[in-house]
Order: C-alpha cells, then sequence, then structure tokens
C-alpha cells in the first residue's frame, strides 16, 4: 500500500474517531436532557414542604405559572405556601387568574403572601389572595386601580401627510383608535369598562381585607403606600419577613422547621430538549452562529405587547 492510500486512511480514522465522539457527547447530552425533563418536577416528589412561588416583574396570563400553583394545590406533601411577590402590576385578567388559583390553594393549606419591593396594582391584587400579608417597614403597595391607555399618532400622521380612511359596521367598532380622537360615546363605553373592573377590584380587596367598602374606596384612588403605611390601612396584616411568615403558619399548624422549597418555572427549552442539548454541545466546539436561534426563540416567545385593561403603577421601572 503506497504512502498517500495509507495518509488517506489515516484521516478517514480521524474523521470516524471525529464523529464518534460528537455522537456520544450528544447523546450523553441527550440522556442529561432527557433526565432534566422527564424529572422536571423535583419538587413534586420530596417530602413535607413549604412551597414558595415568586411573581415578579410583569403580571400577565401566565399558563406555566398557573399549572405550577395547580401542582402545589394537589400535592399532599406542600403543606402551605409561600407567594413572594415584587412586581408593579400588570393586566387585570392576569392579576384575576393568579389571584383565584392561588384561592384555590388556600381552600385547602395556608397561604401567606410575602411583599418583598414591590407589589402594586395586580401585584397587590395577587397579595390580597394570601390568607396573611408580610410586606417591610419600606415595601411599596397599594395603587388600587384600573387603566386604559390608547396611543394617538394623528398628529404625526398629519406632519407627514398620510391619512386614515375606514368603513365599519358600526360607530364603536374598533375604538378608541390611534388614527382619530375618540368620540365621546367611545370615551364612556371605555370608561364604563374601566370603572366596573375597578368596582371588581374594590370589592375583592374589601371581601379579603374585611373593610367596608367606603374605606376601601378611599384608599383606592391609586395611591401607593409603604407597609408601614399599609399596616395602619389595614392593606397588610404584619412587618417583617420569613421568621414572621413562619410565625404564622405555625398558628396554622405548620410545622416551624418545615424545609421552604423554591418551585421555580419549568425550563422552556425542556420541551425542546435535543437542539438545546445541540446548540450547547456546538457553543462548546466553537460553533456559536448555530446558537443564533435561541435569541430568535426568545423574541418569539416573550409577549411584546400587553392585552386588556391594565392595574400596573407606573411609578417605577420593572424589577
Amino acid at each position: 500500500m503506497d504512502s498517500s492510500a495509507i495518509a488517506d486512511r489515516r484521516q478517514l480514522r480521524r474523521k470516524l474517531g471525529f464523529w464518534r465522539i460528537i455522537a456520544v457527547l450528544l447523546l450523553v447530552a441527550l440522556g442529561f436532557a432527557l433526565y432534566r425533563f422527564v424529572a422536571g418536577d423535583l419538587p413534586d416528589v420530596r417530602g413535607p414542604q413549604i412551597a414558595r412561588v415568586k411573581v415578579s416583574g410583569l403580571i400577565q396570563d401566565d399558563p406555566e405559572l398557573l399549572e405550577r400553583l395547580k401542582k402545589i394545590r394537589d400535592n399532599d406533601q406542600v403543606k402551605a405556601l409561600i407567594v413572594s411577590i415584587s412586581s408593579t402590576g400588570g393586566t387585570t385578567y392576569g392579576g384575576e387568574r393568579i389571584f383565584k388559583a392561588i384561592r384555590a390553594i388556600a381552600a385547602k393549606k395556608p397561604v401567606v403572601s410575602d411583599i418583598r419591593t414591590v407589589a402594586a396594582s395586580a401585584g397587590y391584587m395577587i397579595a390580597a389572595a394570601g390568607d396573611n400579608i408580610v410586606a417591610g417597614d419600606t415595601s411599596i403597595t397599594g395603587s388600587i386601580g384600573v387603566i386604559f391607555q390608547y396611543p394617538q399618532v394623528k398628529d404625526l400622521l398629519d406632519k407627514v401627510g398620510v391619512s386614515l380612511d375606514e368603513i365599519k359596521s358600526a360607530p364603536l367598532k374598533a375604538e378608541p383608535s390611534p388614527f382619530h380622537p375618540p368620540t365621546e360615546d367611545a370615551k364612556n363605553m371605555i370608561r364604563n369598562m374601566v370603572m366596573d373592573s375597578y368596582g371588581w377590584f374594590v370589592d375583592l380587596v374589601a371581601d379579603r381585607r374585611k373593610l367596608p367598602r367606603e374605606q376601601v374606596l378611599k384608599l383606592a384612588d391609586g395611591s401607593i403606600f409603604t407597609g408601614r403605611q399599609a399596616l395602619q390601612n389595614k392593606l397588610i396584616d404584619t412587618l417583617g419577613g420569613e421568621d414572621e411568615i413562619r410565625a404564622y403558619l405555625e398558628t396554622r399548624k405548620v410545622q416551624k422547621d418545615l424545609q421552604i422549597v423554591d418551585w421555580k418555572p419549568e425550563d422552556k427549552s425542556s420541551s425542546f430538549f435535543w437542539p438545546v442539548a445541540a446548540s450547547r454541545l456546538l457553543n462548546l466546539l466553537g460553533y456559536d452562529p448555530f446558537l443564533k436561534g435561541e435569541g430568535l426563540q426568545k423574541i418569539m416567545t416573550d409577549k411584546l405587547f400587553l392585552d386588556g385593561l391594565l392595574s400596573v403603577w407606573q411609578g417605577a421601572a420593572e424589577q
């Protein structure tokens, strides 16, 4: 066999060896990802515990969080729930769904709401679902109310010489529109919808905090409160942190030394464990361009707009 054939054979063996290594690594990554996928609910199989769920940032209709809360409700190993909140609010509907899911848990086991930096608007709505609300002295809460916002671009379109004509089935169809000032009928329609949701929010707070509706109405002018002010106004029950939470749970016959287990969101990529495992391996091998799809996936999966009525305090950036 000449030297050229020997060299070709050696090169072929090197290539085969390389791809065998790649195949083994991919199988290992696949096995690990499959384990993560199957065992993604590890908190479910642990012993007696206090579950903790964190609600932070913008509140929206969140199917994953609702499913997590359902698992906590149905898990007999979970003896109590702590809802840790750091949010300036979000959509009213999103807050409503989370509120109802927490109340379903409270029908079976104690729930404590733990207000951290801020729990305002829909954030406070969620906090009100707890059997007991704990906040820091300087936590921010309140902002009980509802808002509906819409942009106006008519002046801008006029400046660039663009107009929009429309034909619609009725005067209130697709109102309010960003392309012309709303009519009084359109304003009244939106105002009635906002006030109906506002009334629902006020009634919710009055019921959960055992306060006269007239008293809640005085607090529900959009004002925000520190934890100390909220305590004076009976919007929360206690100032403090974990010690106070455990002390309350002990009064509900929950062992004081039970472990607090964070029930975190499942890895969104776990359902696609094969491409994720492969992309991570390619990253290790230096093939970064193949990973561009990960950023694209995030852009495509994250919601860019808020839909519906909002219960949000806009005095600060999202935490």
